[in-house]
C-alpha cells in the first residue's frame, strides 16, 4: 500500500501559476510512473502527468503540454507539478497517482491516494 500526501493547491487567476507537491512513502513493484491525476465534478479522474520511477521519462496529457512540468526529488520522496499559464479548464481536484503501464501510462490503469488538493482557476 502506497501513502501519498498532496499539497499546493489554491485559488489562482487565469494565467497564473501553482506548484503541487506530493510525498510518497512506498510504491509497489507494479507501479511504473508516479504523478498526478485530476477529477472534474461529475467526471472520472484522468491522468495529467507522470514521471517514471526508474527511467525518469515524462508523460503529459495533451491539454497540459507546454504549460505543466513534472519533476521529482528522490531524496525527499517527493514529486512536483509546476503548473503555469493556468486556465479555468484546469479547475479540478488534483491527486497523487501511480500508473502501471510503461507505454502511454496516463491512459492506462492507475491508482490514486490521499485527499487531493483543490485547484481553482478563476477571475
Amino acid at each position: 500500500q502506497v501513502q501519498l500526501v498532496e499539497s499546493g493547491g489554491g485559488l489562482v487567476q487565469p494565467g497564473g501559476s501553482l506548484r503541487l507537491s506530493c510525498a510518497a512513502s512506498e510504491f509497489t513493484l507494479d507501479h511504473y510512473c508516479i504523478g498526478w491525476l485530476r477529477k472534474f465534478p461529475g467526471k472520472e479522474r484522468e491522468g495529467v502527468a507522470c514521471i517514471g520511477r526508474f527511467d525518469s521519462s515524462t508523460y503529459y496529457r495533451d491539454s497540459v503540454k507546454g504549460r505543466f512540468t513534472i519533476s521529482r526529488d528522490n531524496a525527499k520522496n517527493t514529486v512536483y507539478l509546476q503548473m503555469n499559464s493556468l486556465k479555468p479548464e484546469d479547475t479540478a481536484v488534483y491527486y497523487c497517482g501511480a500508473f502501471y503501464r510503461t507505454y502511454d501510462p496516463l491512459n492506462g490503469d492507475n491508482d490514486n491516494w490521499g485527499q487531493g488538493t483543490q485547484v481553482t482557476v478563476s477571475s
